[in-house]
Parts: C-alpha cells; structure tokens; sequence
C-alpha cells in the first residue's frame, strides 16, 4: 500500500522551502499552508510564493471539519508527531501546529519535501 510520502511530485519547491513557511513555537512548530480540499490526492503540492504557504491537497470535502481532521492527519503521517490547527478553521489558509521538536520536525519535513 503506497503511503502519502509515495505521492509527494518531485517538483515541490518552487524556490522555496519548509522554513520559508515555518516557525518554531512554546509547544513545536507552526506551518503555513493553503488547503486545497477536494483533491484527486492527499499531500503536500509545492509552496504558494504569494501566500507564503505550503500548498496542502486532501480528498475531503470542507464540510464538518473533514478536511481539517485530513490535513492534522497528514502531518502526523508525515512528522511521526501529533498536529492540531491552530489558527484558520474556516479557511483554506491555516497555520498548524506540530507539537515536539521543533529542530526535529522541521528536519522531518525537509527530508519528505
């Protein structure tokens, strides 16, 4: 079974990279990212230049906080630690917090982007 690292295109990153759209915070690391629900696919799809935001993809639709609960599993998937949106419930552009390291977590995200 592919995972959603298997899924990640190779072209992501625009000239940009994870710390452009992060930042460490009191409980982990906080990242920007624009929603795009609906999706064919669930993962990360490069960086909005103009947003400053790491374009996430999921399948869910944006109703009753499917869409969120995909993007916070996502990151887990992704980081191996638990996220939670912080800020941006009813908005595509979120921030998310992943709680942890932050130096380790932003590694993590390095590696997989």
């Amino acid at each position: 079974m592919k995972g959603v690292k298997d899924y990640i295109p190779q072209s992501i990153h625009n000239g940009m990279n994870i710390s452009a759209v992060s930042r460490p915070s009191d409980n982990g690391l906080d990242v920007d990212v624009l929603v795009s629900p609906r999706s064919g696919r669930s993962g990360p799809d490069g960086f909005d230049e103009w947003r400053d935001r790491l374009i996430i993809k999921v399948k869910a639709p944006p109703l009753d906080g499917k869409a969120n609960k995909e993007v916070e599993e996502l990151f887990k998937e992704l980081t191996g630690c638990r996220s939670e949106i912080k800020s941006g419930h009813l908005s595509r552009q979120k921030t998310i917090t992943i709680f942890g390291n932050p130096e380790a977590i932003l590694k993590k995200l390095d590696d997989v982007l």
